[in-house]
């Protein structure tokens, strides 16, 4: 289970992500949604899918890929 100050490391980046950068969980929503913190007061909302983490981008205009993650135990 994810908890506040958990650390996760990126094991496919993107533009926002870093592939083999360390970021830690903020305020966590539910058992499967949490805030991963990217700056001083800025955080990006991140799920549990299937035993992997993620951040989904969803846009129109442009086509990022979604940036995974594992936790670090």
């Amino acid at each position: 289970m994810i908890v506040s100050g958990d650390k996760l490391i990126c094991i496919i980046g993107n533009p926002f992500f870093e592939e083999g950068s360390i970021y830690t969980v903020g305020y966590v929503v539910t058992k499967d949604l949490f805030e991963i913190k990217i700056g001083l007061d800025e955080y990006w909302y991140a799920k549990k899918c299937n035993e992997r983490i993620c951040v989904h981008f969803n846009s129109n205009e442009t086509a990022i890929n979604d940036a995974w993650f594992q936790q670090v135990k």
